[in-house]
């Protein structure tokens, strides 16, 4: 059975527990086993967000014994999330702890021997490939399509997995990237023929112009819909990392929880009968940052992000906190400040990271935010 990698020459075997007591039920699964889960132990799974979706898999990933999670998110965490977002509770909405960095803690408590790197940050072309180094295979939890396609240049350029998902409404779509690269791939060797797919850009090869898709916000979200997808993210991402890469789908789910719809959409030659400007070109567009924006509108938040090109821990988040109080309220940690504004009668909520990237809560225009964004913190 091919194996996405040689497992004995991991630098961190040795930090693992050889107690395996806590996986045996799925090392009964004959495609697992005892060397299926060594394999899970010495891989690295890499969470592109850690909102809903990203929260339902980290935690099970973790809960399967994944040796090392890197989980990336840009956000903090606020009271509506904990409807659906499983990692979380009211003391991290209390303490305004970031995600990335509370699903740290919280995966500490539930699987000690898994290693997390937590990252606060936005993924953007900038840094995913150097956050990307060592790791195995990608797994989405994202909350807009620009950066999905992000993910998917990365993938193809590398030769690595990507687990699609997405859910909203009581709907959702997952679909599992295994790239076509020059035939290395292990997922490329089976004596029945390569068994790498279409890319998300051979499904999906524009994205769709602003605010012609549902969100979160529009449309809301049931939690079980984020479960069944996180779910088979799940699930697809322990047959690759356990080297079962023929029982990998082929079909792109889409499911709607409250009609009980359930499809699979046959895309097999999605590949061959197109001329994707990625897999085909190797066109990698939004890697190159020549496609892709730089201010963002977030899923149900009534808010805008700004990315502000400026060097890592940059900003003085306490001086700025002093200069900020005689203007409302502010609370301030290591990681983030936030401030409740009021401008021309409208109200706003400032949360502004170390790196100079803000989010701007009380609009949806990226133009408003730039104008409260450069009057109160600066150009």
């Amino acid at each position: 059975m091919p194996a996405i990698a040689d497992t004995a020459d991991r630098d961190n075997v040795s930090t693992m527990s050889q107690d395996l007591a806590r996986y045996h039920r799925q090392m009964l699964l004959p495609d697992i086993g005892h060397d299926g889960q060594r394999r899970l132990l010495n891989s690295t799974a890499m969470v592109l967000g850690c909102g809903a979706l990203g929260c339902v898999v980290a935690d099970l990933l973790a809960r399967a014994g994944v040796g090392h999670l890197v989980i990336v998110d840009r956000d903090f965490i606020e009271l509506s999330n904990l409807q659906r977002q499983i990692l979380f509770d009211e003391d991290d909405v209390a303490d305004a702890i970031p995600k990335a960095e509370a699903a740290k803690r919280r995966i500490a408590r539930i699987n000690s021997e898994v290693q997390v790197t937590a990252i606060v940050d936005d993924i953007n072309h900038t840094n995913i490939e150097r956050y990307a180094t060592g790791v195995d295979v990608f797994v989405d939890g994202l909350d807009n399509i620009e950066t999905r396609y992000l993910a998917n240049d990365l993938a193809v350029k590398s030769g690595r997995p990507y687990v699609y998902g997405a859910a909203v409404g009581t709907t959702g779509m997952a679909f599992t990237v295994l790239p076509h690269t020059s035939g290395e791939a292990p997922w490329e060797k089976y004596e029945s023929g390569s068994l790498a797919t279409p890319c998300f850009r051979c499904l999906f090869e524009d994205a769709p112009p602003p605010g012609s898709s549902a969100t979160c916000e529009t449309v809301g979200v049931i939690a079980p819909a984020v479960g069944v997808i996180a779910n088979f993210q799940v699930a697809e991402t322990l047959k690759i990392l356990t080297g079962n890469f023929e029982c990998v789908g082929r079909t792109l789910l889409n499911l709607d929880l409250w009609t009980n719809d359930i499809l699979q959409l046959r895309v097999y030659n999605a590949y061959e009968d197109g001329d994707c400007p990625c897999c085909k070109q190797r066109k990698f567009d939004y890697l190159e940052g020549t496609a892709g924006s730089s201010a963002a509108a977030l899923c149900g938040r009534n808010a805008v992000q700004l990315r502000h090109r400026q060097q890592a821990d940059a900003v003085d988040l306490d001086a700025l906190a002093a200069r900020l109080r005689e203007h409302g309220r502010v609370t301030v940690n290591e990681f983030m400040l936030r401030t409740h504004l009021s401008e021309n009668n409208k109200q706003y909520e400032i949360t502004l990271f170390r790196d100079g990237r803000a989010i701007i809560k009380g609009t949806e225009e990226p133009g408003i935010a730039r104008s409260v964004y450069a009057k109160y913190i600066g150009a």
